[in-house]
């Protein structure tokens, strides 16, 4: 079985401008004495490989913590993409109700887009880029997906993935009335 690891390392991957940059500190190290190595960390929410629970843009949205698990685990398609997709491009893929969807290439939905993968069905959508939105209309995107629950994961790595189908595991952590959560995230070939 072939596993590939889609996930961004934390403290090396660039933030979303704006967002809190990763900060470790180290309290114990056996090299200066310690008898163990002891670690804490500060991070954005958004940092990294994470995804999105509809709080994030749904003031009274689910939390993180409140999101069901089945939506983070199951088969998956990779597809190529870039640019910003439109619904005509997204119908051109002909999605499925249940389907969980990762764009890489560059990818950036539009409001349009976002509408056809909610009326698809589709219950999990990821991409390589730090938003699955463009610049400068970042809530239109969001706000179409996560009012109708579907689970966004971004800040993937998937330059080595080929296109295809996949099982996919991206388990958010448990964080109590937060709107995101860092993930470390994972695929193998079905």
């Amino acid at each position: 079985m072939k596993i590939y690891d889609i996930s961004r390392e934390l403290f090396s991957t660039p933030v979303y401008p704006g967002d809190p940059s990763p900060k470790l500190e180290k309290v114990r190290q056996m090299a200066l004495g310690d008898m163990c190595n002891l670690s804490g960390f500060y991070t954005g929410c958004h940092s990294a490989t994470h995804v999105d629970a509809p709080l994030h843009f749904i003031d009274d949205g689910k939390a993180i913590d409140e999101m069901p698990l089945e939506p983070f685990l199951g088969p998956c398609r990779v597809v190529s993409a870039e640019g910003i997709l439109t619904g005509v491009n997204i119908d051109a893929l002909h999605p499925q109700k249940g389907e969980r969807i990762l764009f890489h290439g560059g990818a950036f939905l539009s409001q349009s887009a976002a509408f056809a993968l909610g009326d698809a069905g589709v219950i999990l959508v990821g991409t390589d880029q730090q938003s699955v939105a463009p610049a400068g209309d970042e809530s239109a995107p969001h706000i179409e997906l996560l009012s109708r629950e579907i689970i966004l994961l971004e800040g993937l790595f998937l330059d080595h993935v080929p296109d295809g189908r996949y099982i996919l595991c991206a388990m958010p952590l448990k964080l109590h009335e937060l709107e995101a959560s860092p993930v470390r995230a994972v695929l193998w070939e079905e």
